[in-house]
């Protein structure tokens, strides 16, 4: 790298576009309008699931794209550039946060945050120093695909709750994202979420269910609206099982950059974690929501074979930007019930196909009974949200299945290793469980 923070962008031919056959590297940029216009296509691809996640969890919209976008520079920051990517809105978080909000408030969800975020930049501390071995040993795919799976699929009531409040809506806004998707080519494909949510919007709006009175009243200019967490260990167990997703998709993130610039980016995976557990970490401490690598900006790259970092400035500081807009975040606000149950459905199964897809690509193998036992018990306790009470302790579903995941797996796997009764193949520790695509979202 040109310098240690990443900052000194050397340019990319004669800065128009990749040369033929080429692509841009982290380090390299185009011309400053032309990377000012990647950026910009960073943000309306961040954008949609970004102000999804406050809009489910109740925060305020504002406050979560302030620390995305101080996040995303920390990150690039931390890595010294030479990991492009945009961290957004965690997925993984709408369910503990709003079963924190129905015990201890916003305050509780907010500490809980924090822990994630604590927890996570510990575990890159631990990568950092040495590699990500004991994680494919901890998580094999078997137990990776069942935690991202249970996460998505315990939201389903949640979704039902929204889709029912206007089905009119709802419905139009699930159809819009699919006919986008089956349809859409190239970006447009990939915003098929933001743009079905526009059409939503826009049935809301026909059907007199957007109020903008807070619009009209808001100013144009502001700070966004800061909130202070509260700390309670029973809530440990929600959030630690994002921990173990954010670490996925992390990782993933980074094997993904890694194959596309075709370049060792082993090396920084610890940073990576460790700038993500920091971003989270200072999101909850100002009222924020947890924060991960985006797969939606892996499609921009992907597209443009553009990996400049310095796109992601861009994408940062325009996120930082419209922040201090209260006008701005109240418009966010009004999207209705309806549209966030369409979105919500579509979001919500896909969190958990997911964890199915972590599962098809690497093979796991459902014959072996060990394997199957893990996934079934796991699926089940997260699905029914089962709760399980220890003194002032309380394990909802996703804590309980993300357990059942773990002592499951590895229990029976000892077992077996012991009496040498059933062959094992799925604990092949050469087998990276983190070839598979970022899980978490989208």
């Amino acid at each position: 790298m040109p310098n240690a923070l990443g900052l000194g962008w050397k340019l990319h031919g004669d800065g128009r576009a990749p040369r033929p056959g080429a692509v841009v590297a982290p380090e390299e940029r185009l011309s400053w309008p032309a990377t000012i216009g990647i950026g910009a296509q960073h943000v309306v691809a961040m954008f949609g699931a970004t102000f999804l996640v406050p809009l489910l969890t109740g925060f305020p919209p504002a406050t979560t794209l302030f620390f995305s976008g101080i996040g995303t520079m920390l990150f690039l920051l931390l890595t010294a550039g030479r990991v492009p990517s945009y961290l957004g809105s965690s997925f993984a978080f709408i369910a503990p946060i709003a079963a924190a909000k129905q015990s201890h408030g916003v305050g509780g969800a907010l500490g809980g945050v924090v822990m994630a975020g604590v927890a996570l930049f510990l575990v890159g501390l631990i990568v950092q120093a040495v590699g990500t071995r004991w994680l494919q040993i901890l998580m094999p795919p078997v137990v990776t695909g069942a935690i991202v799976a249970l996460i998505g699929l315990n939201l389903a009531p949640a979704a039902k709750t929204n889709f029912v409040a206007s089905p009119v809506t709802a419905l139009s806004t699930l159809v819009a994202i699919a006919l986008i998707t089956v349809i859409g080519r190239g970006l447009i494909g990939r915003l098929a979420i933001l743009l079905g949510v526009v059409v939503g919007y826009a049935v809301a709006v026909l059907r007199h269910e957007v109020k903008f009175d807070e619009v009209s009243a808001a100013g144009w200019i502001g700070l966004p609206h800061f909130q202070s967490p509260t700390f309670h260990l029973s809530l440990v167990g929600l959030f630690v099982p994002v921990v173990l997703v954010l670490v996925a998709e992390n990782i993933g993130h980074v094997k993904s950059v890694a194959a596309m610039t075709d370049r060792d980016l082993d090396p920084v995976a610890g940073r990576a974690l460790m700038a993500d557990g920091l971003a989270t970490t200072l999101a909850g401490i100002g009222g924020g929501s947890g924060t991960t690598t985006y797969a939606e900006n892996i499609g921009v790259m992907a597209a443009t074979k553009v990996y400049s970092t310095a796109a992601y400035w861009v994408a940062a500081c325009t996120a930082l930007l419209l922040s201090f807009s209260p006008k701005f975040g109240a418009l966010i606000a009004t999207i209705p019930q309806g549209v966030l149950g369409g979105a919500g459905t579509v979001l919500y199964g896909m969190i958990g196909l997911l964890g199915v897809r972590i599962w098809v690509q690497n093979r796991v193998d459902f014959g072996n009974p060990v394997n199957l036992l893990t996934a079934a018990v796991a699926l089940i306790i997260g699905i029914a949200d089962y709760t399980w009470k220890a003194g002032d302790l309380q394990f909802a579903g996703i804590a309980l299945g993300t357990a059942a995941a773990l002592i499951a797996y590895h229990l029976m796997n000892g077992i077996n290793k012991a009496t040498k009764a059933v062959p094992d193949p799925e604990h092949d520790i050469d087998e990276d469980i983190h070839d598979a695509p970022p899980p978490g979202h989208h």
